[in-house]
């Protein structure tokens, strides 16, 4: 398939109006054709697309970059190909530039369909090799896992029409382990481990964010505020009774609210997992 079944000669041209009138057109022929989530649609690798696209080049190496972003932000393959679908229609239909058009996957060249499938199955293909589903040391769920764990609640809330926000929320332990080394950080983590699975034993997703600090996914129950009140309590008792841990001192239990978006929910993972 051509270049040109995606870059017509109609959208060429190099001024900022060409420009965004052609990012805007997609974005809106996306989310008209199902794209869940509007406020992680515009990623950086969307405007080289754009800027592919107007220049009139193969847009091969570009659409791999967005489709490796897509997987990468957590957009599923069906979501990063109906994406695609919006951005072909655009590009193709002569009324485009005039208003909405309709996205229709069978309409893409296969070629690009396959190197975004690809590119989008080579991100997941890595990430899995390297994750593992639970910590060796502690027995809670990984990173990884607890990342995959609030896709699925970001996109139920989706579905449903609701906010997961109102639903879920972040519980955190954080101990302060400057003043420790070697075997005790390690004890301190297995302990405070051992104490959120007895606390919240109903199913909750619990997970290792880094080396200090341990995230629970809970409900938002009337019995939220009663668990965490008995997690600061037997942590704090926990580290008392050993005396290599007393100097860690009562670890701070908090509830962090979920960020609107599940990429954003992965930021801030990763900013937790450096405390």
């Amino acid at each position: 398939m051509g270049t040109r079944e995606m870059s017509p000669r109609s959208w060429r041209g190099d001024s900022p109006e060409a420009f965004h009138q052609l990012r805007s057109q997609w974005r809106t022929a996306s989310l008209a054709s199902g794209w869940p989530f509007p406020n992680d649609w515009a990623l950086a690798e969307v405007d080289v697309v754009c800027e592919t696209a107007l220049a009139g080049l193969d847009l091969a190496a570009a659409l791999t970059r967005l489709s490796r972003a897509r997987a990468r932000a957590g957009c599923g393959l069906s979501e990063t190909l109906q994406d695609l679908a919006a951005l072909h229609a655009v590009l193709t239909v002569p009324s485009a530039r005039g208003g909405l058009v309709a996205a229709d996957p069978d309409a893409v060249p296969a070629r690009f369909v396959k190197l975004t499938a690809l590119a989008w199955a080579d991100v997941l293909v890595r990430q899995l090799a390297k994750a593992e589903v639970s910590d060796g040391l502690t027995g809670l769920s990984s990173p990884a896992y607890l990342r995959a764990r609030l896709r699925e609640v970001f996109r139920e809330a989706a579905a449903t029409g609701s906010d997961a926000r109102d639903r879920y929320v972040l519980v955190l332990v954080a101990p302060d382990l400057s003043g420790t080394t070697g075997w005790s950080r390690l004890a301190a983590m297995v302990l405070l481990a051992d104490v959120l699975s007895s606390v919240f034993d109903g199913g909750q997703t619990l997970a290792t964010l880094g080396p200090a600090a341990i995230g629970v996914l809970a409900e938002r129950d009337h019995g939220l505020a009663e668990k965490v009140a008995q997690a600061r309590w037997l942590a704090a008792s926990r580290l008392r009774i050993d005396p290599q841990l007393r100097s860690v001192g009562a670890p701070p239990v908090w509830l962090e609210q979920l960020p609107p978006t599940h990429p954003a929910a992965c930021l801030l993972l990763a900013d937790l997992g450096k405390m």
